[in-house]
């Protein structure tokens, strides 16, 4: 069976991702989404989540966001605003070095856990910003918690294929902790993609995109994710400027794209849904 998680990720960080997400839930194909419990708009984002049964996961932010527990409780992780520091690179060298990094690490990622529960809704799955949940040091982080709170999937940031080369270095530098990762969670009986796309599409995942990618689902769990929006304007300018969030929408609500998959056989699902 071909099964496809549809994924937006960014949920709460404003209110035009909450609105594109809404709408590409209930007018499109859009099956869960991955909340920013720390961003500005996460409450706006819990309170449609639960209106419309939505599926939500954890989309865990450790740079480039805010956190969660106060910044004194984090002081190796903040700039001078209280703001988590810019560049994943930069966190993965100060994690191998750096005890109190990591400490603060497991203690934010607990924290994000704990705000997402106390929103009441059931934890679909758990990535994270800039993939970072891959990091060996982290991705130990999220399996103690993936036990402790059931939750039942985790993301492999792994696409089949050739990156751009553009992302060539990134991809091949990632590419080991994917695999390692990968393991790692299915020796712990939790449920992730054996596929992905939206990786190599990332700020792209337009209509041309979509039907490019359909006819490549293969039999097995895979997920597509996307960064939705209804205007590339405030902190998405800020932020994501290249991003086309917009066609991005457009693509997630297309008839052309719901027909593909549909003649694809291809059965869309959160995690929840596939791992039971």
């Amino acid at each position: 069976m071909k099964r496809l998680v549809v994924t937006a990720d960014d949920f709460g960080l404003c209110p035009e991702v909450n609105a594109a997400v809404r709408r590409a839930h209930r007018e499109g194909v859009l099956t869960c989404a991955s909340l920013m419990v720390g961003a500005e708009t996460a409450a706006e984002a819990a309170a449609i989540a639960r209106d419309d049964n939505l599926a939500v996961g954890l989309h865990l932010v450790l740079v480039d966001g805010r956190p969660v527990l106060p910044p004194a409780r984090v002081p190796d992780l903040v700039d001078a605003r209280g703001r988590f520091r810019s560049g994943p690179a930069a966190l993965g060298f100060r994690l191998a070095a750096s005890r109190r990094v990591r400490e603060q690490v497991a203690a934010e990622c607990a924290a994000q856990v704990g705000a997402f529960l106390e929103t009441g809704l059931a934890i679909d799955h758990v990535n994270a910003h800039h993939h970072l949940h891959v990091h060996p040091y982290v991705l130990g982080v999220v399996l103690a918690l993936a036990r402790r709170h059931r939750i039942p999937a985790v993301r492999v940031p792994w696409q089949p294929g050739v990156p751009p080369a553009a992302q060539a270095v990134a991809a091949a530098a990632m590419a080991p902790w994917a695999a390692r990762a990968r393991s790692r969670l299915r020796e712990a009986g939790i449920a992730t993609n054996d596929a992905l796309f939206g990786l190599h599409e990332t700020g792209a995942m337009t209509e041309a995109a979509w039907l490019a990618v359909v006819p490549r689902v293969r039999p097995g769990l895979t997920e597509v994710y996307c960064h939705p929006a209804t205007a590339t304007r405030g902190v998405l300018r800020e932020t994501m400027a290249g991003y086309r969030h917009a066609d991005e929408l457009a693509a997630l609500v297309s008839p052309a794209v719901g027909a593909a998959l549909d003649r694809a056989g291809i059965r869309r699902v959160s995690f929840a849904e596939a791992r039971r």
